[in-house]
């Protein structure tokens, strides 16, 4: 649960979120600063469904290719590359002979 907390991408998009509460406390409300907050909404999204992909990918799922993970599953899934060859130790060599 830590990693996907502590990610880069929802750790700076709820730092910005606290930012942007706390300077728009004596604010007037106005475009901009619904622009702000709608810009704010969609990071936070994005990061949380980022931080979901990788939940999918690390229990072996797939994920949409639309993701920013999409075809480094393996990667989060803790297995070697697919189509590369993976370095035998000396354990299992002498097992394979």
């Amino acid at each position: 649960m830590r990693k996907y907390l502590m990610g880069t991408g929802l750790f700076g998009a709820i730092t910005s979120g606290y930012s942007l509460l706390k300077g728009a406390n004596h604010k007037r409300f106005t475009w901009r600063v619904g622009l702000a907050w709608i810009s704010w909404a969609i990071t936070l999204l994005l990061a949380i469904g980022e931080a979901r992909d990788i939940r999918t990918a690390s229990h072996g799922g797939a994920v949409p290719e639309d993701s920013p993970i999409a075809g480094k599953e393996y990667k989060y899934a803790g297995t070697p590359k697919p189509g590369k060859k993976q370095k035998l130790d000396k354990k299992q060599k002498r097992a394979k002979k």
